[in-house]
């Protein structure tokens, strides 16, 4: 007999927009939470518009709101606020990411919903957290990288700061962080009886993961400039190199025993003893722009000394591991991830597609308790949109 999913039962209800929040509760979702997103009736999450999609919502809005259900409610009526608060009195979960005081002003903030439902876990994401001179400012991931001093050190000694395709702070910081803050939340009103106020800060975030920029501190009492540090490219056994086809291969023969293998595979064991010698970045350059990737990735396929090729995104999706790991799933014209982890006696599943605005406006409020004729008259009211 199957185990249920690991978070079935929790309800979760998510007023985030965008990607931070609700790549967060795309992971409540995938792991079995019901979670039921809710949007205002105006405008509702942007992401619908970003980018390119087929028919009314983008490939970016249907990819991270997987496995939950549409509700569209004005909070700015009195009937949504209700309607909200009777949905709060039986969630296990509350997750938004307005400005700090948004939530208060509506009249659905944490205190308020804990006197209903002190069991309540309730998650504010936002860029510098609740507090702080800068609470109320608005910010992107490129902010919080540059608060967090991270942005400074990445890019090319000499160059300037490079900017990642990768959202950092809004996924490690917005999404990651969020979701271990609700997950303990949940387990200690499991426990307790009591739930939790999460306040996660993006920046905040960001800075607490920078280790390898604090180590340096610590030893050197100043940063090593851009592209310099240890990790950073500042050696040469540690470093990406340019190959004759302008693509590259990433060196991380950090360990002795694999320098050597790399040494020994460049057929250059004069270099054994420079493992940590700057110097040398420029030979090894040299000889890297010898050959075009490809050569050097079946060279070093043999060779175990974290040796690798650096991949295209579109070659990421095709590579022999990451199929091996089912991390691809491809359905309908949309291509998207799979979790990034996987549990014992669990198999994941997109139990249904990015929901529409107000799909399941009906659904979720007669479970709720309202009646066919309630629902027709918070419609005549505008707090269904």
């Amino acid at each position: 007999m199957s185990r249920p999913a690991p978070l079935a039962g929790i309800r979760v209800l998510d007023l985030t927009r965008l990607l931070p929040g609700p790549v967060a509760t795309l992971h409540l979702a995938d792991l079995g939470a019901e979670v039921i997103k809710i949007e205002d009736p105006q405008i509702g999450d942007y992401a619908r518009t970003l980018g390119t999609g087929q028919g009314e919502d983008s490939a970016y809005f249907r990819m991270i709101n997987r496995n939950k259900q549409g509700l569209v409610l004005d909070l700015k009526k009195p009937e949504g606020v209700e309607v909200f608060l009777r949905l709060a009195r039986q969630a296990d979960v509350i997750v938004e990411s307005f400005r700090p005081g948004v939530v208060d002003k509506l009249g659905i903030g944490y205190a308020t919903v804990a006197a209903l439902n002190p069991k309540i876990a309730y998650c504010s994401i936002s860029g510098y957290g609740q507090d702080g001179p800068y609470k109320d400012l608005a910010g992107h991931d490129i902010n919080y990288l540059g608060y967090a001093g991270v942005l400074e050190q990445i890019g090319e000694e000499g160059g300037k700061p490079a900017i990642p395709n990768f959202q950092i702070a809004d996924l490690l910081g917005g999404a990651l962080t969020g979701v271990m803050g609700i997950l303990a939340a949940v387990v200690e009103a499991q426990r307790s009886g009591q739930g939790r106020y999460i306040d996660v800060s993006m920046t905040d975030s960001v800075l607490a993961h920078t280790y390898f920029a604090m180590l340096r501190l610590n030893d050197a009492g100043q940063p090593a400039p851009r592209g310099a540090d240890l990790l950073s490219g500042g050696l040469p056994c540690y470093a990406t190199y340019r190959c004759a086809d302008g693509k590259h291969m990433a060196v991380g023969a950090l360990e002795g025993k694999f320098w050597q293998s790399c040494c020994e595979a460049l057929e250059r064991p004069e270099w054994i003893k420079r493992q940590w010698d700057a110097g040398l970045r420029a030979e090894m350059a040299e000889l890297f722009t010898s050959r075009p990737r490809d050569e050097w990735a079946s060279l070093f396929a043999a060779v175990d000394c974290c040796v690798t090729p650096i991949l295209s995104p579109d070659e990421a999706l095709d590579n022999a591991q990451i199929a091996a790991r089912g991390m691809v799933l491809r359905d309908e014209g949309l291509t998207q991830f799979a979790p990034p982890l996987k549990l014992s006696d669990y198999q994941f599943a997109v139990r249904q597609p990015a929901p529409k605005a107000g799909e399941h406006n009906a659904v979720i409020l007669q479970a709720a308790g309202y009646s066919t004729e309630q629902i027709a008259a918070l419609q005549a009211s505008g707090a269904l949109g």
